[in-house]
């Protein structure tokens, strides 16, 4: 008898997915999940109790949701201002002075600074406080202090605005090992053919595209399966709400696979698998849903939770299912965001384009992003000049879910820092200053003399060898990717030292600055002028341009195992011990030896030992067979040896003779 899955009853009598599995629970039906399947009888007979109950239709259900999630949102938020009206605890953002400390703890200034004087602190009231030194002050008056980011007082939010949430596309991210089909999977869904631009087929940097599918928006964030890209691919589980785990049916679980559970699993998000390249010969989808059990991932088709669709990116067979499967989890997790905020979002990439200068892909979490916006991202500050889709399309504004390249900004962000809307031009560029004086402040703050000890250990680490860099990548992923990648190379023989990073093409000035430090220059994805290489050529410069990140690091690891000094280790071939001692006129000594143990090579190394003490560690000059020049003598064997420029032989010597056979070096 055909099966039917819950979620398609639930289709068919227009009814959201999840009041169905609550409405068919209370009817006496076991279901857990809109995933569960029925056979037609069973199906026809929930049907029919459904329509007989008269269930509200779809757009009540879905008011009437939303009014329940309204008032348990109200709730919750009236508990947490009753409790931060109990509290005593101070929220600082960065340093604070210490005559706002003193407000905050309903005293006057002098009389805080009397206090502290008392105690032998040398304080001023306009002395800046760090946290630390804040809580210390705020525990003796009965208060906590707590750091909270510096935009916080700019985006306090009412309970009336946290009520006026509408639901929004849900955010995707696109994981999976290296060629497995991540981006293939993309371009059937955008039809764009992204993975034709891409180097050896690869994806090189994060991307973020919404596309409008049968079954409704999605925003889909693709990223690099190579392992350099970790870091890259951390950020893209944690701005999700779904991970889509793409495995290869021929290949199965793999190394970057089991890395991209960890990251959803990190993020707390629900993965649905996505078995691609089942149209091939050797595919085996039954296969790689097994190997899915050891991680915790069994599929509801073997009696598990987790939603597995078979599929192929380059035909498209079950990528409209894949659609409707993500959509369906969308459902269940009820998405919501206000769009009537200032806007907060996350950045997904950033480069510094030569015509625009900074440029930032920005994926907006909650509220309106607009053209004249003034907003901070770590310590940049700037006013939206544009605001432009992977499509070129130009937006006055874009809402919650949304991707959007960001031109306006005063300089290069790190991708994963938060864009956040303020009152003002005036005022992020002050957040902007404090969070540079707070990064100069934790950088070069709290630092002493060094010990003697210390002294030593930096001569001996000043003998290791080092390879100075200058990095230079198209975008700041790349540019974070490679700088980990070349981190990972470390070894008490060698080190790298990464001079200076940058987004951008490379320079005269990066090309001085590796002349005078006796660096290489390392550019991904990027053109320099002609004046520049010429410039770099008259300057004994090496400059080493790649597009494929495997190969940048493979060519590294050479040059840093052909800077190693070479080893040797020493290969014994026999000893001779010394009988008689022969003075021949106009020659000197010559050892009478009896061969021991293996052979004595002419033009050996040889050491003699005398009483158990090395005496000498040299070659042999000449070895003779009775009067006869030889080139070896075997065990069991007399021979005549001299030694270069050592002529106190004595009886009983012990002569070793060795070679040094050179071994393979590693970092």
């Amino acid at each position: 008898m055909a099966k039917i899955r819950i979620y398609e009853i639930a289709k068919k009598l227009d009814i959201p997915s999840k009041d169905m599995v609550k409405k068919l629970n209370e009817l006496g039906f076991s279901v857990k999940s809109p995933l569960n399947v029925v056979d037609q009888e069973t199906a026809d007979r929930i049907v029919s109790l459904i329509q007989r109950g008269k269930t509200t239709p779809k757009k009540k259900i879905a008011k009437a949701s939303a009014k329940q999630v309204s008032k348990r949102k109200r709730s919750s938020d009236k508990a947490t201002a009753a409790t931060l009206n109990e509290t005593t605890t101070i929220n600082v953002a960065g340093r604070i002075r210490l005559c706002q400390l003193a407000r905050f703890l309903g005293l006057k200034t002098k009389v805080l600074v009397r206090e502290l004087q008392q105690t032998g602190k040398a304080v001023s009231q306009d002395d800046e406080l760090s946290i630390e030194q804040a809580q210390e002050i705020a525990l003796e008056h009965g208060f906590s202090v707590e750091e909270v980011p510096l935009e916080l007082e700019d985006m306090s939010v009412s309970c009336k605005e946290l009520e006026k949430v509408e639901l929004r596309p849900p955010i995707v991210t696109v994981l999976g090992h290296v060629d497995h089909g991540k981006t293939s999977l993309l371009d059937f869904i955008r039809k764009a053919h992204v993975a034709e631009r891409e180097d050896g087929g690869i994806t090189q940097h994060i991307g973020a595209y919404q596309v409008a599918t049968k079954c409704g928006k999605v925003t889909f964030i693709d990223t690099p399966g190579h392992e350099a890209f970790s870091a890259m691919r951390a950020r893209g589980a944690m701005v999700t709400d779904i991970v889509v785990l793409v495995v290869a049916a021929d290949d199965g679980v793999m190394p970057q696979t089991k890395e991209a559970i960890n990251h959803a699993r990190a993020a707390e998000v629900p993965i649905i698998v996505a078995i691609n390249k089942i149209d091939k010969p050797n595919a085996d989808p039954q296969r790689v849903r097994n190997e899915l059990i050891k991680y915790d991932l069994l599929s509801e088709d073997l009696g598990g939770e987790t939603i597995v669709v078979d599929i192929s990116a380059k035909k498209g067979t079950g990528v409209d299912n894949l659609l409707e499967m993500i959509l369906l989890q969308a459902e269940m997790m009820e998405l919501q965001a206000n769009p009537n905020l200032p806007a907060r979002g996350t950045i997904i990439e950033a480069q510094l384009d030569k015509g625009r200068g900074p440029i930032a892909t920005v994926l907006i979490e909650r509220g309106t992003l607009k053209v004249g916006d003034a907003f901070v991202v770590g310590n940049h500050c700037g006013k939206v000049r544009a605001l432009i889709d992977d499509a070129g399309q130009r937006y006055n504004q874009v809402g919650p879910s949304f991707p959007v390249e960001v031109d306006g900004l005063s300089g290069v962000p790190v991708p994963g820092d938060a864009l956040i809307v303020v009152t003002n031009e005036k005022k992020a560029k002050q957040l902007s200053e404090e969070r540079i004086q707070e990064c100069f402040k934790r950088e070069t703050g709290g630092k002493r003399k060094a010990t003697l000890e210390e002294l030593f250990e930096q001569m001996q680490e000043s003998s290791k060898k080092e390879l100075k860099v200058v990095v230079k990548t198209d975008v700041q992923g790349s540019c974070e990717a490679i700088r980990d990648a070349l981190n990972k190379f470390k070894s008490d023989k060698i080190e790298i030292q990464i001079l200076h990073e940058g987004v951008g093409t490379i320079t005269d000035a990066d090309i001085h600055l590796a002349a005078t430090s006796s660096a290489i220059i390392i550019g991904y994805r990027i053109k320099p002028a002609q004046s520049t290489k010429t410039l770099a050529q008259h300057m004994n410069v090496e400059i080493r341009l790649y597009k494929i990140i495997y190969e940048l690091i493979e060519d590294i690891e050479k040059i840093l195992l052909g800077l190693l000094e070479p080893q040797f280790k020493d290969i014994e071939l026999g000893t001779a011990e010394v009988r008689e001692i022969f003075l021949i006129p106009k020659v000197g000594s010559i050892a009478g030896c009896f061969v021991l143990t293996g052979k004595i090579q002419n033009n050996a190394l040889v050491r003699l030992v005398r009483d158990n003490i090395l005496v000498y560690d040299g070659r042999i000059e000449s070895l003779r067979h009775f009067k006869d020049d030889v080139k070896e003598v075997v065990s069991g064997q007399e021979c005549g040896i001299r030694l270069v420029n050592y002529l106190d032989i004595k009886v009983n010597d012990i002569i070793e003779a060795y070679r040094k056979e050179e071994i393979e070096v590693s970092l």
